[in-house]
């Protein structure tokens, strides 16, 4: 870890302010037919405009004053840690949340879908800086294109800005209730049925290897959950989240993923 001290409430109240002009930022040069919805799910909108919205963000025109370039990346791998600076000083990891604009009509999934965004495994306290280190937390939509009403394109309708050192921290206290880090932070896992069902009956568990299946009968698999934002403990993550229905950790509504079963 970086650095002892953390980044201020008054810092990330600063630092949002800065970034006031992405609220009502569209993408022009991601464009969808209107007529294309019908056959894309709300799910897959991320997967498509992610990597163009991640890339463009420091270049939409008239943003200049918001203060983002790109990182370099510490980690030195495709998506590395973290994506941006910025000119106050401050480092930020994007996090794209998509929000369905209903009325547009696109394909409707036969079940509700979790959204996929997630503070993974890569970013530990062996990484981040706690001074200077935050998570821009971004929601958009798809609406109608400024210069063609046949078409649509991402735009951003809100955003919010949170100390990432608080974030991970909250994401593996919640892994350390069922589950353990492998390594030096590499491999997070969590009980499997055998290792819940040693523990109930009060049997030493294994923790000399982890396994990817159950069918492995180890005691502890890897949490491919791990790090979804919907199941990180922060009241200030999930007050987002829910403020656009996204209900998360502590939210009854929640039915789909009870608090005791993440």
């Amino acid at each position: 870890m970086a650095s002892a001290q953390r980044i201020s409430t008054q810092e990330i109240a600063i630092l949002k302010e800065a970034l006031i002009g992405l609220r009502g930022a569209q993408f022009h040069n991601v464009v969808f037919p209107k007529a294309a919805l019908a056959g894309i799910e709300p799910s897959q909108i991320g997967t498509i405009v992610g990597t163009f919205m991640d890339a463009m963000i420091p270049h939409l025109p008239g943003l200049e004053s918001v203060g983002l370039t790109k990182h370099e990346g510490i980690l030195g791998e495709r998506e590395g840690y973290p994506d941006y600076k910025h000119k106050l000083g401050y480092r930020l990891e994007l996090k794209l949340l998509y929000v369905d604009n209903a009325p547009l009509g696109c394909k409707k999934p036969p079940t509700p879908r979790e959204p996929s965004a997630r503070l993974t495994q890569k970013v530990t306290i062996k990484n981040v800086d706690p001074a200077i280190d935050a998570m821009l937390l971004i929601a958009y939509q798809l609406q109608l294109h400024a210069d063609d009403v046949e078409s649509v394109s991402p735009t951003i309708i809100d955003y919010e800005v949170f100390s990432m050192i608080e974030l991970i921290e909250a994401r593996d206290a919640r892994l350390m209730k069922e589950g353990r880090w492998f390594g030096n932070y590499e491999t997070p896992t969590i009980l499997s049925r055998v290792g819940r069902e040693k523990r109930a009956k009060g049997v030493l568990l294994d923790t000399s290897s982890y396994g990817r299946k159950e069918s492995e009968g180890k005691d502890y698999n890897e949490d491919t959950n791990f790090g979804k934002l919907k199941r990180i403990p922060h009241s200030g993550l999930q007050t987002f989240l829910n403020k656009h229905r996204i209900s998360g950790w502590d939210d009854p509504r929640s039915g789909a993923f009870p608090v005791d079963k993440l």
